[in-house]
């Protein structure tokens, strides 16, 4: 899991080659933490189909705004420099996140 930031989100997310899942979070953000153990499993799991990485947007918030990040956790799919699709919030669970994957793999 590549932890990306403002300097490297554009080359490691935007111009990167098929499909990259960002998994947005902050600090202060309770289901992220809950959230990041699983996470991290499946990057582990189809790490070697997709790009997996995420931002912390506590210190990325206008790159997250430009993203159209306005609530955490969000669990996104890019493909070349696309977002293609993401979940939000309530719809972030272990098993929802696992079916985005699989979607893109």
């Amino acid at each position: 899991m590549l932890e990306v930031d403002k300097k490297t989100f554009e080359e490691e997310v935007l111009k990167a080659e098929g499909y990259v899942f960002v998994d947005f979070f902050g600090d202060g953000c309770v289901p992220c933490q809950a959230l990041m153990p699983k996470v991290h499993e499946y990057a582990d799991t189809y790490g070697d189909k997709m790009k997996f990485t995420c931002l912390n947007t506590t210190k990325a918030r206008r790159l997250a705004i430009s993203q159209k990040i306005l609530g955490l956790p969000v669990m996104a799919i890019y493909k070349d420099g696309e977002k293609v699709e993401e979940l939000v919030k309530d719809d972030c669970t272990p098993e929802s996140i696992e079916e985005l994957i699989k979607k893109y793999i």
